[in-house]
């Protein structure tokens, strides 16, 4: 059986990978009855959406594999350590997403962080944020 060529329609192609990390922090500026404001740790999700009008060859957004600067920053820089320790910031699930757009921003290789649509970060099954790049 031979299918008939259709017309293709115009658009963007988007593409996401996920990656995970076993982190502890706690949210020093909550109450002291507030549950997070003790020390406690996630295993970490961290998914990255990218988007493009058009695909590089042999039709990729981008290689999934050009991705392993990031998530080589996610394993030297956060698996295992204490977020509050590591950053300036409360580690909410939102600052954390943030966080990791803009260095995924600055740091992707190849114009990679141009295509970067949103970081989402997951802490539990039920639990997530998603920080979503604006674009001018």
């Amino acid at each position: 059986m031979e299918t008939a060529p259709v017309p293709l329609p115009s658009g963007r192609f988007t593409i996401g990978k996920t990656f995970d990390f076993e982190a502890g922090h706690r949210l020093a500026s909550l109450p002291p009855e507030h549950k997070c404001s003790r020390q406690h740790g996630h295993t970490y999700e961290v998914e990255v959406v990218l988007s493009a009008a058009s695909l590089q060859a042999p039709g990729f957004v981008t290689d999934f594999g050009d991705l392993s600067p990031f998530k080589r920053y996610l394993d030297s820089e956060l698996d295992h350590h204490n977020l509050h320790e590591v950053f300036d910031f409360e580690p909410t699930s939102e600052l954390l997403a943030q966080h990791l757009a803009a260095w995924f921003i600055a740091n992707m290789p190849s114009g990679i962080g141009r295509q970067l649509v949103a970081v989402r970060v997951r802490e539990t099954r039920r639990s997530w944020a998603r920080f979503e790049v604006a674009r001018s």
